[in-house]
């Protein structure tokens, strides 16, 4: 669907003092479609970030966990990553265990997302934390049969990750070759620094991309982001505002409108 969306990803234990002032300010001028909330290694409380989020910033909080101690029922959803991509049970399953009681006493909503490293030109620190290495950048082949096996399990996402602060993005033949082998929502996350990177990954199917790092030192840039997602695609998409019909080009259009649907459907 050429409805594209952005998630701002935020480390708490990164965007603190004046960063966190001025990405506040930015993300209140120009609203994202989601903020994501989390790192490989955060130690700072998420719930009074996220409230602070919340009081600031209209838009739905979602928590992208590195561990089971990063779960706040402040959030509106948690994106229940297993790292399908590696062989390490604790991140496959192990953590699920530990935190699936309390999880679904919670209420928080829950995503299933079948959660895929891509080497990202430098070592990241999920790679480091989790144990496992990432999909060669060249095996594309191997990333689409991983996200299949996700669809398979009852995944109802799959996030391709580059890893934060990556050097590179996730391939975008990669992207063309899971987008076209699953019909799961795609997200695209890692080494996104430009707007042309943002839209390169859009065109090969990524349904959202997630920026943050860049973040972090230029907060400012989110607007140029915002602004790029907002108006990705909209020459060829028309809208009837009354009876919410949307015309496609093609087939391929359509199928991505119901990858989509589905994907609203579950935050």
């Amino acid at each position: 669907m050429n409805k594209k969306m952005l998630a701002v990803l935020l480390d708490p234990d990164q965007c603190r003092g004046r960063i966190l002032s001025s990405t506040i300010a930015a993300l209140k001028s120009n609203v994202p479609d989601f903020i994501f909330v989390g790192g490989s290694h955060t130690n700072s409380s998420i719930d009074s970030f996220i409230e602070v989020l919340k009081d600031e910033v209209n838009s739905e909080v979602i928590i992208f966990p590195g561990n089971i101690s990063q779960i706040s029922t402040k959030a509106n959803a948690l994106l229940y990553l297993s790292l399908v991509s590696g062989r390490n049970a604790e991140f496959l399953i192990g953590q699920h265990v530990n935190s699936a009681i309390s999880i679904k006493n919670s209420g928080i909503e829950v995503i299933p997302t079948g959660y895929i490293l891509i080497d990202g030109a430098k070592h990241s620190s999920v790679e480091y934390i989790s144990n496992t290495r990432p999909i060669p950048r060249d095996k594309k082949e191997i990333a689409l049969s991983t996200a299949i096996a996700a669809e398979l399990l009852g995944m109802s996402l799959i996030y391709l990750e580059a890893g934060s602060g990556a050097n590179l993005p996730v391939p975008v033949d990669m992207i063309e070759c899971v987008g076209h082998g699953t019909t799961l929502p795609i997200i695209v996350g890692g080494g996104i620094k430009t707007a042309e990177q943002l839209t390169n990954a859009f065109d090969a199917g990524a349904d959202m991309v997630v920026v943050g790092n860049i973040f972090e030192t230029e907060p400012q840039k989110i607007a140029e982001f915002v602004h790029a997602t907002k108006n990705y695609g909209v020459d060829f998409v028309e809208v009837a505002s009354e009876s919410k019909i949307i015309l496609y080009d093609d087939e391929d259009e359509f199928q991505k409108f119901q990858r989509y649907q589905r994907f609203k459907r579950n935050l």
